[in-house]
């Protein structure tokens, strides 16, 4: 049984080579206003387990949309309504339970139901900012390849939920939390790539605070065109990209590119040899861990320690 539960891992983590992944579909219930069952996604990387509906214990004083606790193989798990999250008013009742791991938490979220996995490239992801959804989507999956009547999924920005249905208290991100200014060669800035707008507003705020001038994407497509861009900049006025750029900073989870295809790209182009490249992801665990380094990323960190993001860059600019 471990034997075939390491070949899947090792299959779905060898997707990754290739800008694809798995992504497990579910549905709330009705939308808003609209008798549609609407189809979400996540992705299999932070699913730890599916479960039946077990028995939850209601807490007093709990959050809104937080129904109360499971206990779940001895660890005390907090289950979140997704659908009152979401509006969508789930007909059939929440059945199942979709445990997740990720940005150094454990969680469940409560839904309809599971739909089924299915594999994408990254390329059918497409940002959902600019197409009106926003809000608490990032982005939306073209399931059937890319025409004009393909099925679409909503991919939920599953970080902004989590700080607006269980807020933690954090020292503001300041000099006194990141310690002293970031000294980038002279002309340099780092360039990165999020596709989370709360984590793009807390990277900012992180590099702000180190003095950091940095130049912000949206996606690894964007970030990687960028890059391109200011390498042929460089080369138009005798230099390398190391005049420009001092790091990459970059999410694993993105539309159209992801961070593992970006940092590959980067590595194997011979215009970039020596450009360093950190991974900056929600994704934690040892399985994405070994993989950040076999595609040659100069280190992993895991969302979000404004402490230790600044320690992890100062430590791979300091090499």
């Amino acid at each position: 049984m471990k034997h075939s539960v390491q070949q899947e891992v090792d299959a779905r983590t060898n997707l990754t080579g290739n800008n694809q992944f798995e992504m497990m579909l579910f549905r709330l219930g009705e939308a808003s206003q609209s008798d549609h069952r609407e189809l979400f996604g996540i992705n299999v990387f932070k699913v730890r387990e599916i479960l039946v509906m077990p028995t939850i214990t209601a807490i007093s004083n709990a959050p809104q949309h937080v129904m109360g606790v499971a206990n779940i193989r001895g660890q005390i798990i907090p289950v979140i309504d997704l659908p009152a999250v979401v509006g969508c008013n789930p007909k059939r009742g929440l059945a199942i339970l979709i445990v997740t791991e990720f940005a150094r938490t454990t969680q469940a979220f409560a839904v309809e139901e599971v739909d089924e996995i299915v594999r994408l490239e990254w390329n059918q992801i497409i940002p959902a900012e600019g197409s009106g959804v926003g809000g608490l989507i990032t982005s939306l999956a073209r399931l059937d390849g890319n025409t004009d009547q393909t099925r679409l999924a909503q991919i939920l920005d599953v970080e902004k939920i989590l700080r607006d249905v269980m807020p933690v208290e954090e020292a503001p991100i300041s000099k006194e939390t990141v310690g002293p200014a970031l000294v980038l060669p002279a002309g340099t800035v780092v360039l990165a790539a999020d596709d989370s707008a709360v984590a793009r507003s807390m990277i900012e705020q992180g590099l702000n605070a180190m003095n950091a001038p940095f130049v912000m994407t949206k996606t690894g497509k964007e970030a990687w065109d960028k890059l391109q861009a200011m390498s042929d900049e460089a080369v138009a006025q005798g230099k390398t990209i190391l005049d420009k750029v001092a790091l990459v900073l970059t999410d694993l989870e993105m539309p159209e590119m992801d961070g593992f295809t970006l940092t590959r790209n980067i590595k194997q182009d011979a215009r970039f040899k020596g450009l360093p490249v950190v991974i900056h992801s929600s994704l934690t665990g040892k399985t994405n861990e070994s993989h950040v380094k076999s595609v040659g990323a100069d280190a992993y960190i895991a969302k979000f320690q404004a402490e230790e993001l600044a320690a992890t860059i100062r430590r791979v600019l300091n090499k």
